[in-house]
């Protein structure tokens, strides 16, 4: 028997048994499984927007602090460093040193240098390039999405999607979301900017507003824990939170309060221990989003990189650790619209979807069954093989179904057998010119070829148009569509063909009335 099996029907068997496998535990809800988007199992609907400006400040920011950091380690003197908008000013004691001072920002990127020449120093002020600027918008749109994406991984939320809307939004759907108190805590956790800064508090001068923290090139931010106490601490900060690697959940050893415990980066404990060296006995304060959350007394040099931030609740704790571990938001998040999709709307939509699929299936196999006899019930299995396929695939990476995807099945089904149809029409076709069966066949299924993947593979190049310009639901769409036809042109070309070559070698009786001919 083994002997009568030839390629095509192998790999069609291996296709069916492949499907069937992967296919048992999306039914069961053990993995590998297909998950179901939030227009089928009920979520979180936002489109969110950015400040892009902050981002701009925030980049000068950093220009500022590598230029303090610089300096200092190469013995090159600069007085009064200013944030001033988006750029950075301050003076360079002693014109000898500008050659060396412009060799160390050379090391800078998309940055302009305006100097001014006093008498007894060089007046420098720093600012971004316009190609530097558009490029910090887009870099600080693509790192949201990257670092919500990764927040909202590790927060353990299955299968989020965090996709670019437009130019300038973010979409992001959280199917299994549906409690108001699951809702504030992902929205916590999207909103955080968790921008780590440590800064050296100025305990020299004294301010009551902003406008008098400028004079010394100083800021006045208030307490976390105490709007009415406010830390005057001098700028640019000593580093910031992009030079975390780590953040875990813990408790201090002296007053078992929840903390933050995170390790910095090769660079990041440089800076840190040398600062920390040199000014022993002074205060650092630890800044997150813009608030003191602490402001210690610097005992001793602290080496390893490694500090901690003491926090109100283990909750809190948890959601800043893993916002800080995923990365500081570059810029602000805005809501710009939020929406709830209910559990019951969800099984509602698939309810409908099943019923229009089933009903669809059932009237496409009965149709081929009675219009071409043998050759629809073969087209049928293929049908059915193509169902598991689709299903198998999509569990098998993880997709995610969503209401277009669901459409996208049903209409599959129809496509699934149109393969077939031609290739039966054109064996038909030559049974009438009274060739014999064998002919017949093999001329059909060559003679239909081109027909066949001139329509598939147009429809699969829309699908894919779909899938790269489409938003979340256009792409589950485009997604069951593809795998589809894919499918479909493996159970309806190399499969039909495998079981009619399989029935000939087998000398089954195969006649015209086999296709749905009258004799």
């Amino acid at each position: 028997m083994m002997k009568k099996l030839n390629y095509r029907i192998v790999i069609f068997i291996l296709a069916a048994i492949f499907g069937i496998a992967f296919t048992i535990p999306s039914f069961l809800n053990k993995e590998p499984k297909i998950n179901l988007g939030l227009d089928l199992q009920g979520g979180m609907y936002l489109v969110l927007g950015i400040k892009a400006d902050e981002a701009i400040k925030s980049k000068i920011k950093t220009i500022a602090s590598t230029i303090k950091y610089v300096t200092e380690k190469k013995e090159l003197f600069i007085d009064n460093i200013q944030i001033k908008n988006t750029a950075i000013t301050f003076e360079l004691i002693g014109k000898d040193d500008a050659k060396k001072l412009d060799k160390e920002l050379k090391i800078l990127k998309g940055i302009k240098i305006t100097k001014t020449l006093n008498k007894t120093s060089i007046e420098y002020k720093i600012a971004l390039t316009p190609q530097a600027i558009k490029k910090t918008k887009e870099d600080a749109l693509n790192q949201a999405i990257q670092t919500i994406r990764s927040r909202l991984d590790a927060f353990g939320l299955a299968e989020p999607t965090v996709t670019k809307q437009g130019k300038e939004k973010i979409l992001v759907e959280l199917p299994g979301v549906k409690t108001q108190k699951e809702q504030k805590s992902v929205q916590k956790l999207i909103s955080t900017s968790a921008h780590l800064e440590l800064y050296a508090v100025d305990e020299e001068h004294k301010a009551l507003s902003k406008k008098e923290a400028q004079k010394y090139g100083d800021i006045l931010l208030t307490s976390k824990d105490n709007p009415q106490r406010k830390y005057l601490l001098k700028t640019p900060p000593v580093l910031d939170g992009s030079m975390i690697v780590n953040a875990t959940v813990g408790f201090t050893q002296k007053t078992n309060q929840p903390a933050i415990f995170f390790t910095l980066n090769s660079q990041g404990a440089q800076i840190f221990g040398d600062f920390t060296g040199k000014n022993v006995g002074k205060r650092l304060a630890i800044v997150v989003d813009n608030k003191v959350y602490s402001a210690p007394v610097i005992q001793e040099r602290i080496g390893g990189g490694s500090g901690q931030i003491t926090v109100g609740s283990p909750e809190e704790a948890h959601v800043l650790a893993i916002a800080l571990r995923s990365g500081s938001l570059p810029a602000p998040v805005v809501l710009l619209e939020k929406r709830s999709v209910g559990a019951s709307l969800g099984a509602d939509s698939i309810r409908q979807s099943l019923i229009a699929l089933i009903s669809g299936f059932i009237i496409v196999v009965l149709f081929m069954a009675w219009y071409y006899g043998s050759a629809g019930i073969v087209a049928d299995i293929a049908l059915i093989v193509n169902l598991f396929l689709i299903i198998a695939i999509m569990a098998l990476f993880s997709a995610t179904l969503t209401l277009p995807g669901m459409a996208g099945i049903v209409l599959t089904v129809g496509m699934a057998v149109d393969a077939n149809v031609i290739i039966n029409e054109r064996i038909r076709e030559l049974l009438r010119e009274k060739k014999s069966i064998k002919v017949a066949i093999e001329g059909g299924y060559k003679n239909a070829m081109s027909a066949i993947l001139d329509a598939n593979i147009t429809t699969l190049i829309a699908a894919l148009a779909l899938f790269a310009y489409g938003s979340g639901t256009i792409k589950g769409f485009a997604i069951t569509m593809a795998i589809g036809i894919l499918a479909s042109m493996l159970t309806a070309i190399l499969g039909t063909h495998g079981i009619w070559e399989y029935l000939l070698a087998s000398n089954k009786k195969i006649t015209p009335k086999s296709f749905g001919m009258k004799v």
